[in-house]
């Protein structure tokens, strides 16, 4: 319950915020001021606020975001050997990827998983799951460290909100078109839009925002290969073979992070039939294979 207020909270203020930002900017209908034509300019801009402001803002709290939701125990002074060994691994990681220390933590699921999020390359964090330690050798969690601490040094959660940001204005603007196509041809309605407009815009933005998704979950599959491929690199290729192999073994548990935090973690669910199309992971043992192929 904690988890869906503070999802519903803090996506309240996105939209009160986008809000704000379309009045400053002086947008506040997509009509013409005859209430006849859209205004495509203003709709564009609509849309890209929307768009892009609520992927943007969304990757801007995503630590806070996660911690909160997550209970993450950020490792600042190391209470015990494990945690110290978990902090000089990320920061020798770090150092080889070339970018900031991230910050390194621990959250309590039996989910053996990890994940990586932050605005920027140099303001990140990495925190592993309590099964993750009990079900891994040390090797192993090398690896799932090498493979997180290889999404922020990709600039894996910039570039999928951009890329969630421009499927997001496309979606809005052809939605809102679509809408408006309705209400002036098929229901013949001459002034400001009716219920079919908003009916339909509905619909559209449901069905676009399906199709789009594909794109999304696309790219977010071949950044877990990259990932993977990254994770050898720091750790050496065995022991990342080893990491997922573990986690094949723990495909059949669920997956206890919420939607928002899915993508970021080492480990998806399980594709079947079309689900695959919408897999924010690729499956674990084309991930071997990708990486035994691996020069």
């Amino acid at each position: 319950m904690k988890r869906i207020m503070l999802f519903l909270g803090t996506n309240l203020a996105i939209i009160v915020v986008l809000s704000i930002t379309l009045r400053i900017l002086g947008v506040e209908r997509i009509l013409d001021e005859q209430g006849v034509g859209l205004n495509l300019n203003a709709l564009l801009v609509f849309a890209a606020v929307f768009g892009f402001g609520g992927s943007f803002i969304s990757l801007a709290i995503s630590k806070w975001m996660a911690k909160k939701t997550m209970k993450v125990h950020v490792i600042e002074k190391p209470r015990n050997a494990t945690e110290q060994w978990l902090f000089d691994t990320v920061r020798r990681q770090a150092r080889e990827a070339g970018i900031g220390m991230p910050e390194v933590g621990i959250y309590d699921s039996p989910d053996p998983n990890a994940f990586a999020t932050g605005m920027s390359r140099n303001n990140a964090l990495v925190a592993v799951s309590t099964g993750l330690m009990q079900n891994m050798g040390q090797g192993e969690v090398e690896a799932v460290l090498g493979h997180e601490v290889g999404h922020v040094a990709n600039g894996d959660m910039v570039t999928l909100a951009l890329i969630q940001g421009v499927v997001n204005t496309f979606v809005i603007f052809l939605a809102r078109v679509i809408g408006h196509f309705v209400d002036r041809v098929i229901f013949k309605n001459e002034q400001g839009h009716g219920p079919a407009f908003w009916i339909t815009t509905i619909v559209a933005e449901i069905l676009l925002a399906i199709l789009a998704s594909i794109i999304v979950m696309w790219f977010s599959r071949q950044r877990e290969f990259r990932a993977d491929e990254a994770g050898a690199k720091l750790a050496g290729r065995d022991k990342m073979i080893g990491a997922l192999e573990s986690l094949a073994r723990a495909s059949g548990r669920p997956v206890d992070m919420p939607d928002q935090m899915a993508a970021f973690g080492i480990r998806g669910g399980l594709p079947t039939g079309l689900k695959r199309l919408f897999m924010t992971h690729p499956p674990i043992e084309e991930r071997i294979m990708a990486l035994k192929s691996m020069r």
